[in-house]
Formats: C-alpha cells, sequence, structure tokens
C-alpha cells in the first residue's frame, strides 16, 4: 500500500511539558486511521504538526512525498474541522471556489465537488444561514475540491444527525475508494470503530497500541460487568476474576472472561449490588483500558 502520510520519531515539547515522545505512525492510500486517546493525550499537537501549523522539533513528517510546512506541500491536504471557522457574509461558491484556488486548481472545480454534496442549490446562500449539517458539507467540499492525497477530519461529525452522518461517510467511502488517506481524530470510538481500518491509541505523548478496532477489542476480556458497589479499589483488584476496572459517576465497569463466576464474588462479597448490568466489549472499553490509571491488564497487549 502507498504511504500518504509518514510521521517516523516525533516528539516535541512545551517548555518542560513533553507533548509528543517518539511517536510513529502512517496512513496508506485509501486508509482510514483513527487516531484516539483522552484529552491531553497529545492528539491536537500531532495534527497540527501533520497540517504544518506547527514547527517539527523532533523526527520527520512526510505529507505526500514532502514538509507540510510547505505550501506547495499542503496542496495534497484537505482539512475537515469541528466548526466553520469563516465570516458568516460570505456565500458558499465563494468559499469553495476560492479553496480551488488556493489549491492550485481553477474555480471550475467547485461545480462537480458541490454537486457531488448536494450544495448547488446553496451557491449563493451565506454561511451563516447554514445548518450545522449545511456547513459540514460546505467544509467537506473545500477539503475535497483539490483532491487531496490526505484528509484530516477533526471531530468532524459532532453534532450532526444521523442520516447527515451517513452521507457524510458515504462520500469519503468513495473516496478512500480513489486513493485518499484519511487521519481522524474524534471522541465517537464507536463512529471511528465503524468506519476505520486502524486505530491508534495516544496517551501522554506516546502510541499505545496501533491495530484494527477489531484486533483491539479481542484483547479485552469477553464481558464487562457494570454495578454500583461498596467495594474498594484494593478490594476489586484482589478478586480472581477481574482484568481490569475504572470508576465513573459511582459506577464500577470490570473487565472480566468469565462474567459469572464474577458475579457470584461480586454478590458475596456485596450483598447490596445495585444497578447491574453486563455488556460484550468495545472499541472504547479498549480505548479506556489502554489508558486508564486503574488497568490492571496483563491481558491487555501493549
Amino acid at each position: 500500500m502507498r504511504t500518504v502520510l509518514t510521521v517516523r520519531g516525533v516528539g516535541h515539547r512545551y517548555g518542560g511539558t513533553v507533548a509528543l515522545d517518539a511517536v510513529d505512525l502512517t496512513v496508506g492510500a485509501g486508509e482510514c486511521v483513527a487516531l484516539l486517546g483522552p484529552n491531553g493525550a497529545g492528539k491536537t499537537t500531532l495534527v497540527n504538526l501533520v497540517v504544518g501549523l506547527l514547527p517539527r522539533q523532533q523526527g520527520e513528517i512526510d505529507l505526500a512525498g514532502g514538509d507540510p510546512r510547505n505550501a506547495r506541500t499542503r496542496r495534497g491536504l484537505g482539512v475537515v474541522q469541528q466548526s466553520l471557522g469563516y465570516p458568516g457574509t460570505l456565500k458558499v461558491g465563494e468559499l469553495i471556489s476560492g479553496a480551488a484556488v488556493r489549491g492550485g486548481r481553477p474555480r471550475s472545480s467547485a461545480a462537480p465537488i458541490m454537486a457531488e454534496l448536494g450544495l448547488t442549490d446553496l451557491t449563493e446562500r451565506r454561511v451563516a444561514k447554514l445548518s450545522g449539517g449545511q456547513k459540514q458539507r460546505v467544509q467537506l467540499a473545500m477539503a475535497l475540491v483539490t483532491d487531496p492525497k490526505l484528509l484530516v477530519l477533526d471531530e468532524p461529525t459532532v453534532g450532526l444527525d444521523v442520516p447527515t452522518r451517513r452521507r457524510f461517510w458515504q462520500v469519503l467511502e468513495q473516496r478512500r475508494a480513489m486513493g485518499t488517506g484519511i487521519l481522524l481524530t474524534t471522541h465517537l470510538i464507536d463512529e471511528a470503530a465503524a468506519v476505520s481500518n486502524r486505530a491508534v491509541v495516544l496517551d501522554h505523548g506516546r502510541v499505545l497500541a496501533s491495530a484494527p478496532p477489531e484486533e483491539l477489542v479481542s484483547r479485552l476480556p469477553d464481558r464487562t460487568i457494570t454495578a454500583r458497589t461498596d467495594l474498594g479499589d484494593e478490594r476489586l483488584t484482589a478478586l480472581p476474576e477481574v482484568v481490569s476496572f475504572e470508576r465513573n459517576g459511582g459506577l464500577v465497569h470490570i473487565g472480566t472472561r468469565y462474567p459469572e463466576r464474577l458475579l457470584r464474588l461480586l454478590l458475596a462479597e456485596d450483598p447490596g449490588l445495585s444497578n447491574l448490568q453486563v455488556e460484550g466489549a468495545s472499541l472504547e472499553e479498549a480505548v479506556v483500558a489502554l489508558t486508564s490509571p486503574h488497568n490492571v491488564g496483563r491481558e491487555v497487549a501493549r
């Protein structure tokens, strides 16, 4: 597979704070890579380096054969963010044709992209009059009008309704089939699991895992028990069937391969156990297990 983005040994500091520590990452042509991790993991710093907004301090970044700080190289890059940051007085057609010109393409390139995304009827509409879904389609059109080698998507579907999300990803599936690579950052981990070929889990500036979502999930225990319990962390850790756990809002989420055995142990230890629920594993749980300070997961491969 041809590679459209290579990040090798990249480090970055803000004063004495290490934001990235020897990070390696690749995105292949037609591949969607989800960059996941908690707030403060270093995702924003890495994305800013990839799109050329930060100077590189350590390591190498190759974007479609060039340096992302180079304006000509960035013509091979498309970016879609959570919000459209342009003056509301501008018109849809002006934004998309302007993006084409800045990317070295003729203004006429805007028309077919607008038709593809159902924006033709909005050509003369001002940004301030657009709905959230329309603004996101405009952003996507601006990103695609230069036929980029790499698309960077930063929380691209937050706040969109289900039909708009589906259409968004259908368009991108067609682009991937044509060879466009995608780097996605999102807190919607279920969506990332559905659309990505590979998930890269970042925490404290380091890559903890890089694998297909189903592989990361397969490393987890088969079930998660959620309950309200008076048992403390030390006692939970001591239970033989507990692989990992975390607390959230008064509830404890416990990973285990043997839920029936663990339920008997929990009820014996805490007869007042309540709010009980047993679920299968998900990519979100895999990310939490990798990044949780309470992870006792010798079985969660790093």
